[in-house]
């Protein structure tokens, strides 16, 4: 039996709780970790998994991501056969309408996935942090004959929307629900990333296609789930799903545990990303660096601290980051303060300006922006 499996990314998701971050952007091409985009987790692990045909659905904001992947070097992926495919956001090649739901984006894609040599197919998000190895749990989804194997993890359902499983002692899922608040109960939430048979795959949206349904959980897993054929695996260490602002902070400031961070990126294999020569971070006399990741092309001569800082970040003397994350290019001018912040690309803080969010509420400035 050939066991290979292709892949189906959809790059945007969530873009309106996200809000001054993917006002330019879709979520897939979130910068994340100091040097990283969202979409380089999924790429790293379908790459690290044996997966080398992939197709990216796109939907709206998607010109940095195609900057940012290129032809797919970087992954290994720029073959002459397979490789990564980037599909329009059009329903059937349509210059107007743009797909509503996972079903309608499969659907415009059938050919690709039909003509296409692998029998099993990952369908996966891109705002999902994680390392893991698709190749292992193939073979559980094979193991157990199940229909559709789900990733999940235990967690806090901290924004609304999330689907939350309940399984039995075997891992089939019995029953599954949108979560409409959030809470501080551990639940067991899907990842949203499946893996299943191609041909069922085919069958499955064709038929729901055909009924006029467009959304993938709802209009597929939903009316399955009691059948008895959904699988729950469940990712060990650490894996989070960006939603909305407050989970995007909330994972980055992870990353500043050893332990966290040495999982996501030196964990079942490495996490790869677009290359890019920068002179290493320069240090001034004033320097003081506590607790925070710095990204090359740095130049810093205040105080830095529980802080990522993307690449080319300038921190002048007197100058104090603290609790914030600070992408390419942003400048903190002298004897400015910056406090539970979010910079997005080519801000300025300039001199003397004192701006501090809550660790609940952190505040956004959105891109070029001088304030």
């Amino acid at each position: 039996m050939n066991k290979m499996m292709m892949s189906v990314l959809f790059a945007s998701g969530n873009e309106s709780k996200l809000n001054e971050l993917t006002l330019h952007r879709t979520t897939a091409s979130l910068p994340f970790g100091g040097r990283y985009r969202l979409i380089d987790f999924a790429l790293s692990n379908m790459v690290n998994s044996g997966i080398t045909t992939i197709g990216l659905v796109t939907r709206s904001n998607y010109s940095s991501l195609m900057d940012h992947i290129r032809m797919g070097r970087d992954w290994d992926l720029n073959r002459k056969n397979s490789g990564i495919a980037v599909f329009p956001p059009f329903v059937l090649g349509s210059s107007r309408e743009i797909y509503k739901g996972k079903i309608e984006a499969l659907h415009t894609i059938l050919n690709f996935l039909t003509r296409a040599k692998e029998d099993y197919v990952v369908i996966s998000n891109c705002n999902i942090a994680a390392n893991v190895n698709f190749s292992e749990i193939l073979e559980t989804h094979l193991e157990t004959e199940a229909d559709i194997t789900v990733l999940c993890k235990e967690g806090k359902t901290t924004t609304s929307r999330r689907l939350v499983l309940n399984k039995d002692s075997n891992n089939i899922i019995r029953d599954m629900y949108i979560s409409e608040s959030s809470s501080s109960d551990s639940k067991l939430i899907s990842l949203n990333a499946y893996i299943i048979q191609k041909e069922k795959l085919v069958e499955l949206v064709k038929s729901a296609y055909a009924r006029g349904l467009v959304d993938f959980e709802k209009d597929i897993l939903f009316k399955i789930v009691d059948k008895g054929k959904i699988y729950a695996y469940e990712v060990e260490g650490y894996a989070s799903i960006i939603d909305d602002i407050k989970t995007y902070y909330g994972e980055s400031m992870k990353l500043l545990n050893p332990e966290v961070r040495n999982h996501l990126f030196n964990g079942y294999s490495k996490i790869y990303t677009k290359v890019k020569d920068s002179v290493p971070t320069t240090y001034l006399d004033n320097a003081d660096v506590k607790n925070s990741l710095i990204a090359d092309g740095c130049v810093i001569d205040g105080k830095v601290e529980n802080s990522i800082l993307f690449r080319n970040v300038t921190v002048e003397k007197g100058a104090v980051v603290k609790n914030s994350i600070l992408m390419e290019n942003c400048a903190v001018q002298k004897d400015a303060s910056l406090q539970y912040a979010i910079t997005d690309k080519d801000v300025t803080i300039s001199e003397n300006r004192k701006i501090s969010g809550f660790i609940t509420y952190p505040i956004v400035i959105v891109k070029g922006k001088t304030v």
